[in-house]
C-alpha cells in the first residue's frame, strides 16, 4: 500500500476511532504511543543476552506488568492497529543500539500459513513493516515456515529445538545475498525458533542479521525440568556477527 494512502486511512481511523495506549488501553492523543503514566514505566536500558547459536539479543522491557499487557493486548485480543505505536519503542532500542545504517532489508519471522489465517495478521510481520517505514528500509518476505510444527511453549529442553529443524527456508538466496539483515519477531524462550531462522539465512550467503523482537522469554538452563522463564518485552536484537556494534 502506497506510504500517503496508509497515512490517510490512519489518520481517518484516529479520527473515527479512540487511539488507546496499548499497554494499559487508557484513551491518549494520536500522536502519541503510550500514556504519559506507562511511559514513565519505560525502563532507561534494555536487557543483553544470547539466544541459541549463540546470537546476540537485546530487550527494552521486562515482560511483566504493563509490558505483559501490551503483548497480550496486540497479540491475543485482535488489536493489529498497535502495531503503529509498539514500533516505537521498538525503534528507539534499534537507533540506541545499533543506528539506522547497519541494515539493507527488514524483514520477520514468519506464521504458518494456516495459523496466520486463523489469526488475521502476522503480529511480527507488522511491527516489522512500522519498523521500515520509519528507518525508510525496505521490507521484504524473506524466510517462510513451510512445515506445521507442534507449539513451542508446550515442550521442553531438547525438544524445542528438535521442533523448529527443517522448519523454516529462505524464500530467494538471491534476495539475502550479502545483506545486512534486521528481523523482527515477538517471544523469543530458548530462542530456538529464532536461530533456526538465523541459520537458514545465514546459509543462504546473508552477511549479517540483527533481530529484534518485541517480547523476550529467557530461558533459564540451570531449571530444565521446570521450564521457567525470564521474561522480556522487547525489540530484540541479534547478530551474527558484532559488526554493527
Amino acid at each position: 500500500m502506497n506510504s500517503y494512502i496508509k497515512r490517510a486511512m490512519l489518520f481517518l481511523q484516529d479520527i473515527i476511532f479512540t487511539v488507546k495506549c496499548p499497554y494499559c488501553e487508557k484513551v491518549i492523543d494520536r500522536n502519541d504511543y503510550a500514556c504519559k503514566e506507562c511511559k514513565s514505566k519505560f525502563p532507561q536500558k534494555g536487557y543483553e543476552t544470547y539466544a541459541v547459536g549463540g546470537y546476540k539479543t537485546i530487550a527494552p522491557f521486562k515482560y511483566d506488568g504493563i509490558f505483559a499487557s501490551g503483548v497480550k493486548n496486540f497479540k491475543f485480543y485482535e488489536n493489529p492497529s498497535y502495531s503503529r505505536r509498539l514500533a516505537i519503542p521498538l525503534a528507539n532500542e534499534i537507533i540506541a543500539k545499533y543506528g539506522v545504517g547497519c541494515f539493507d532489508i527488514i524483514t520477520a519471522v514468519p506464521m504458518y500459513y494456516k495459523n496466520m489465517r486463523e489469526r488475521g495478521y502476522n503480529q511480527s510481520e507488522l511491527l516489522a513493516k512500522e519498523c521500515a517505514e520509519i528507518f525508510n528500509i525496505p521490507y521484504a518476505e524473506l524466510v517462510e515456515k513451510h512445515k506445521k510444527n507442534k507449539a513451542q511453549h508446550t515442550l521442553k529442553g531438547k525438544e524445542r529445538e528438535s521442533n523448529v529443524q527443517g522448519v523454516y527456508r529462505v524464500i530467494d538466496s538471491q534476495a539475502v545475498a550479502d545483506k545486512n539483515i534486521l528481523i523482527i519477531d515477538d517471544i523469543i524462550t530458548t530462542g530456538n525458533t529464532l536461530g533456526e531462522c538465523c541459520k537458514v539465512l545465514k546459509k543462504a550467503g546473508c552477511k549479517n542479521i540483527c533481530v529484534q523482537r518485541f517480547v523476550r522469554l529467557l530461558y533459564n538452563l540451570k531449571r530444565l525440568k521446570k521450564l521457567e522463564y525470564y521474561q522480556f518485552f522487547q525489540p530484540l536484537v541479534l547478530l551474527f556477527l558484532d559488526s554493527c556494534e
